[in-house]
């Protein structure tokens, strides 16, 4: 039996929405190759294109899918570079961590911001082009306001890369 997901998408109200086999099939697809055809999606899903494409059409109105983007290869658009920026504020008050984070959310090399518990305030994946741009990304980003510390942690290489999340069979979830 499906079981019930309280959905929130951003800044709107909750939803109660029961995901089936048929639902997690396509999500599971969709996540794997957001270019699929419907036709090609309902085959898989084993319904057909109609009932196929309003039940797409039902997960993105309700937050399940929040849209479709194109996994880029970093280094032939000349980012050679990935690193992260573990990063404490001198301050933890709620206008502090905002101001920050807003300081941030033009920088295009900033790819993701997550406010963390433990070891610092926020962890960044930054990209950079080569080293003197990975320096300069580190300088600006110490010299941003309230900005008390930075490590960055350079990768080595990247042996796992997925996006999403793991969509479970009705069986297992709980």
């Amino acid at each position: 039996m499906p079981l019930p997901l309280t959905i929130d998408g951003s800044n709107r109200m909750a939803q109660r929405v029961r995901l089936d086999r048929i639902d997690r099939r396509i999500l599971s697809d969709l996540q794997g190759n957001g270019r699929m055809t419907n036709v090609a999606l309902a085959r898989h899903a084993g319904i057909s294109a109609p009932p196929c494409l309003r039940r797409v059409r039902a997960l993105e109105d309700s937050g399940f899918i929040r849209g479709y983007h194109a996994d880029l290869n970093a280094a032939s658009l000349g980012f050679n570079e990935m690193f992260f920026a573990l990063v404490g504020l001198d301050s933890q008050a709620q206008h502090v961590l905002s101001a920050f984070e807003a300081a941030l959310a033009d920088w295009p090399e900033i790819r993701e911001c997550h406010m963390i518990r433990g070891g610092g305030d926020f962890l960044l994946k930054v990209v950079a082009r080569d080293k003197p741009h990975r320096d300069a990304l580190t300088m600006q980003l110490t010299s941003t306001d309230h900005v008390a510390r930075v490590q960055t942690l350079e990768t080595i290489r990247t042996s796992k890369n997925r996006s999403g999340v793991p969509v479970m069979a009705d069986d297992d979830a709980e």
